[in-house]
């Protein structure tokens, strides 16, 4: 399964798209644009995150992150020289490198992307890449298999060398093994990042791993600045992250990219480039330090602390800690998500109830702290939060690219 919108003919589970102001004046409307040669032309979140003025500081070097998906192609020109050694767990032929979709490479190529060749250039285009390739439902059906190996993925992820856990890939299910491999995970001081799904205009069922107490769940918001519509909010939940309008490979063939909206996928891609780039920065700290400063950073008007259910505790600004200085990293042994030291198992296979209103919020706050963060139901299938965030903040939207999914080991 994988986290992004589906294409046309095929079933959609997108995860959306992120805002960010950088100033009340500045608001990128999206418009649908043809696939150019050079994609960075439309990457206008790395704009809205300030990331040349991050780059100055960080580029997430010294930061591995794994990706657990369909595989990495390590010969993308974006990608050469970004990419370790990984792991296959699919038992197919092939390895690691073999992306039998094209996702896997998208998402790696929004963490770590170098940019070459007029490709994607990652938010941490400093950070290494560890693949861990695993089955999509469609995968082991040509196997003619359906044993997922999701677990098997998080453990190789978490006995490798990578801090980061990137999984944009979902499951209507939650499995024992499963849960048991995220612990194994967070007990060897893993940060695990996981889509929420997209599907949050259908049935809106827990996604996993995103539900697990120990993962970071993620949802995709716009360019208008509000949460996808799609984007689910079953409360798992704990940030938001740019996913709509994000252009990725069109397929396994690595001859073009195409439009479209990457969804939690994409959402996911981004948050961990952001986590990424905290940890490079203060490389002593642990998972739960890094994440403690997203939390504390990201964009929200509500109470520190609580979550809503479509943003979690907000959306993801690294440059408040990257360019400012602010976020408290808090005790390194307590994880933010459960409350409890991450030696020790969790008490719960659900995420915490969501304690933030869901009414619209209110306008005004401090300037270096976040505005505004607006949160809006319709009684159509179009329920979405606006987003606007501090008056040093930038308009920010992620997108993606399309990608077949269906109710098992789908694209977050």
């Amino acid at each position: 399964m994988t986290a992004g919108m589906g294409r046309a003919q095929r079933r959609v589970r997108g995860l959306g798209a992120l805002a960010v102001a950088a100033s009340w004046s500045v608001l990128f409307v999206g418009v649908a644009q043809p696939a150019a040669a050079d994609t960075q032309s439309k990457q206008w979140y790395l704009s809205a995150m300030q990331a040349e003025d991050i780059w100055k500081v960080t580029t997430g070097e010294g930061v591995k992150v794994a990706v657990v998906d369909t595989g990495v192609n390590s010969s993308t020109p974006s990608l050469r020289g970004q990419v370790l050694k990984g792991v296959d767990v699919t038992g197919a032929p092939g390895d690691e490198t073999d992306d039998y979709r094209g996702h896997g490479t998208t998402m790696a190529e929004l963490i770590a992307g170098t940019g070459e060749g007029g490709g994607l250039k990652g938010l941490a285009p400093g950070a290494e890449i560890i693949p861990v390739r695993m089955s999509d439902v469609s995968f082991m059906s040509k196997r003619k298999t359906v044993i997922g190996d999701m677990k098997k993925a998080i453990r190789a992820a978490a006995d490798s060398d990578a801090q980061i856990i990137s999984v944009s890939m979902a499951d209507d299910f939650s499995q024992r093994e499963e849960h048991e491999a995220v612990k194994y995970a967070e007990s060897k001081g893993k940060l695990v990042i996981a889509g929420v799904g997209n599907d949050g205009n259908k049935e809106n069922r827990k996604q996993y791993p995103a539900s697990y107490p120990e993962v970071v769940g993620v949802a995709s918001a716009d360019r208008q600045g509000k949460v996808s519509y799609y984007s689910q909010h079953s409360g798992s939940v704990d940030l938001a992250s740019p996913g709509s309008d994000v252009p990725g490979w069109c397929d396994n063939s690595f001859k073009s990219y195409c439009d479209g909206d990457g969804g939690t996928s994409a959402a996911t891609a981004i948050a961990s480039a952001s986590a990424a780039l905290v940890w490079s920065l203060h490389p002593d700290w642990t998972a739960n330090q890094v994440l403690n400063v997203l939390f504390d950073t990201a964009g929200r008007d509500w109470k520190d602390g609580e979550r809503s259910k479509y943003l979690g505790h907000g959306l993801i600004r690294p440059s408040m800690n990257v360019l400012k200085g602010k976020g408290e990293p808090g005790d390194p042994d307590i994880s933010p998500l459960t409350k409890e030291r991450t030696t020790g198992p969790a008490d719960s296979s659900e995420k915490p109830a969501d304690s933030a209103s869901e009414q619209p919020a209110k306008n005004g706050a401090e300037a270096d702290k976040p505005v505004a963060a607006e949160e809006t139901k319709s009684s159509g299938d179009d329920s979405q939060l606006g987003l606007i965030l501090g008056v040093a903040a930038v308009v920010v939207v992620l997108g993606g690219v399309a990608y077949a999914v269906v109710r098992r080991r789908k694209a977050a």
